[in-house]
């Protein structure tokens, strides 16, 4: 049986570290990775502003047998009405990650296209024709 991982992301208005402090405390959340702007390998396209380095860019936390994703808003860009959960879909295989894109943008937005980046091998976001934002993301190395 393949290997998929269907979790919520909640994307915040700059309250991130707050939201994930509060759940460590309501619901015993276990930190299992965060990252701020600011701690990014810097990407001369997309410079961060000194106000903006301390706002998350990815977190995960384990509550009880399941996470849950975050990251506070990429600066300038406001959260749109139904952004504010959206669906990380995690696959160890860049190929079934590629299938499940091309299908859910049918009739949808790629927001951004499946890539190679920093830390997957094949990440991207589409928001499919219901209006449902998903991350598509391959656990593994980049070849970088």
């Amino acid at each position: 049986m393949m290997s998929v991982r269907l979790t919520p992301y909640l994307v915040l208005p700059g309250t991130a570290g707050e939201a994930i402090a509060f759940y460590e405390k309501a619901l015993d959340a276990q930190v299992l990775f965060k990252q701020t702007f600011g701690e990014m390998p810097a990407n001369p396209e997309f410079p961060i502003g000194e106000e903006q380095k301390h706002l998350v860019a990815h977190a995960m936390v384990q509550v009880g047998e399941s996470q849950l994703m975050f990251s506070d808003t990429d600066a300038g860009r406001p959260i749109q009405l139904g952004d504010q959960v959206t669906i990380c879909i995690t696959t160890k295989d860049a190929s079934l990650s590629k299938r499940y894109f091309e299908g859910l943008k049918d009739g949808g937005t790629v927001i951004m296209d499946l890539h190679e980046a920093f830390f997957s091998p094949a990440y991207g976001q589409v928001k499919d024709k219901f209006g449902v934002t998903f991350h598509l993301f391959t656990e593994g190395e980049a070849m970088n």
